[in-house]
């Protein structure tokens, strides 16, 4: 065999291997697309709705309390006086399309909304409007 048709039969090769290494990275849904398409911000019809909705007006659903999670920083001074610092409340929410959203709130409100208690939840991006249940209605004072 002559070094020039090896040398061209050496070239389809690598032709050949590098359109099938582009038609596996590229064509059909496999995991290497997937992963590409994490890094490329593709425009749903819904989301300019959905950050309209999130960012202006009140959302409401119904959902039951299943997580209070608190984050307190307690001092105590030389002479006895307790405080509290950089106070964060936050309440997990489990609506009824299977969604956990984490809403920020008040002491009060913390302490007063009971566990596994569903209801309509009213809140503005992550902050907490008001909670109605059955037996109460809890208001947001923040």
């Amino acid at each position: 065999m002559s070094p020039e048709i090896r040398n061209m039969l050496i070239m389809f090769g690598a032709i050949a291997i590098a359109l099938i290494l582009i038609i596996i990275t590229f064509g059909g849904d496999n995991p290497v697309e997937r992963f590409i398409s994490l890094f490329i911000e593709e425009e749903d019809e819904n989301t300019e709705e959905v950050e309209k909705k999130s960012f202006s007006a009140p959302v409401v659903e119904m959902a039951t309390l299943i997580r209070k999670s608190d984050d307190r920083r307690r001092v105590i001074e030389s002479d006895g006086n307790v405080k509290l610092l950089d106070e964060y409340y936050e309440l997990t929410f489990l609506t009824r399309k299977g969604r956990n959203i984490k809403i920020e709130c008040s002491a009060e409100v913390y302490e007063k909304i009971p566990f596994n208690q569903q209801g309509s939840l009213t809140y503005r991006k992550n902050k907490l409007v008001k909670f109605k249940y059955y037996e109460d209605t809890v208001y947001n004072e923040n």
